[in-house]
């Protein structure tokens, strides 16, 4: 499968640094703010946001972790992995994901969060907006959009997983 670099490491870190600026702007008291990554790279993507809150603004937000896959409605999974270190009801969650696609596995973090408490609100932030939406779900916080057909693939790399950032497309013709 061959793939082709469409945002290098500096592109990428300019987009997440963009995506926490956002956040700022949006949000009044960002000690209401809980972010929530969707594992496993939506969690690496929400603590260089936390990062990037606590260098901008001096201020330390929760990170959680959320595992869709009980939660999926195409992949039964009984253990579920989420770790969320604080509650988060009456709280502002940001879920935090490497790519939306067709919106699925933002509605099996949607039921998984309501699960835990009752968030005062939820919002999403995503690294790439690929497009080709299933259901009614659109991100608040966009790092890129990267058109692409459905016979292609975006892949997400980050240094703690992969040893370097960058997004790639692979696949198509």
């Amino acid at each position: 499968m061959k793939a082709k670099e469409v945002v290098d490491e500096l592109t990428m870190k300019r987009a997440i640094t963009r995506i926490t600026y956002e956040i700022i702007e949006r949000n009044k008291d960002l000690n209401k703010i809980v972010l929530v990554g969707i594992k496993t790279r939506g969690v690496f993507i929400a603590r260089r946001i936390q990062e990037r809150l606590a260098q901008l603004e001096n201020i330390d937000v929760p990170v959680g972790e959320l595992d869709t896959k009980p939660f999926r409605d195409d992949v039964k999974v009984e253990e579920d992995t989420t770790a969320v270190p604080v509650d988060i009801t009456d709280r502002d969650v940001i879920l935090v994901d490497d790519v939306l696609y067709t919106g699925r596995t933002i509605r099996a973090a949607i039921d998984n969060l309501v699960s835990l408490g009752r968030p005062s609100r939820v919002s999403l932030a995503v690294l790439v907006d690929r497009g080709h939406r299933e259901l009614p779900i659109r991100a608040d916080y966009v790092g890129k959009n990267i058109p692409t057909s459905q016979t292609e693939e975006i892949v997400v790399e980050m240094s703690e997983l992969d040893g370097q950032d960058r997004i790639l497309i692979a696949g198509g013709e």
